[in-house]
């Protein structure tokens, strides 16, 4: 009989808990030296609207410098009602496992890596597993969280169930979405009740009834 602590969520940071997009707008502004209404609240995968041209020129260098100067990582603002939501599905015995491709530029993993753990327990993500690589499909989930295009179309073909955590940069991409953490946490509790049947699995509204706080 399957049980409920069994049950992985494959867990995106970036435009998925933490507001990336949102976040380094003003970083990107400063960096190509252009105001800040020029750049576009909705940008598409690749930030092409702002004035990168692809992860093989002027991006990378920015994201290191965001990173080793501005803290970037450490200073991300939260999406509303994620850590909330995670603790919930925790205190349900959902397993979180932290799929992030934070590691992509070479020589400057250890400030990376300290951000990382340093904003999630800031922010009370509660988790169990934190896996900093880019090829998601080798990572064993029951169900993913995930916003990237490329990444979305990657666990698909692999046979993965995957809700898609909409934002500009998936538009285009169909499949299962949830616009916001409030149904992201129901579309996760659903595949739950289908994968323990037996075990009770509260509803969020419950539980928002019981803890108002949360």
């Amino acid at each position: 009989m399957a049980e409920r602590a069994n049950f992985i969520l494959g867990l995106d940071l970036d435009g998925v808990v933490a507001d990336f997009y949102g976040t380094i707008r003003p970083l990107a502004a400063e960096w190509l030296g252009r105001p800040l209404d020029g750049l576009t609240e909705s940008p598409t995968y690749g930030l092409h609207e702002w004035g990168f041209n692809g992860p093989g020129a002027e991006y990378p260098k920015f994201h290191r410098w965001a990173v080793v100067q501005r803290r970037l990582f450490s200073s991300l603002a939260p999406i509303p009602g994620a850590a909330p939501a995670l603790r919930r599905l925790s205190d349900d015995k959902v397993r979180i496992r932290i799929i992030t491709n934070r590691l992509f530029i070479p020589h400057f993993h250890a400030p990376a890596v300290a951000q990382t753990v340093e904003w999630l327990d800031v922010h009370g993500v509660p988790y169990w597993d934190l896996c900093l690589m880019p090829d998601k499909t080798a990572v064993e989930a029951n169900v993913y969280l995930e916003d990237t295009p490329k990444n979305i179309e990657a666990l698909r073909a692999a046979g993965a169930d995957v809700i898609i955590f909409e934002n500009s940069t998936n538009l285009a991409t169909p499949g299962t979405r949830a616009r916001d953490w409030a149904e992201a946490e129901d579309l996760i509790r659903e595949r739950l009740r289908s994968y323990a049947p037996t075990a009770p699995v509260p509803s969020r509204e419950e539980l928002l009834e019981e803890s108002p706080e949360t």
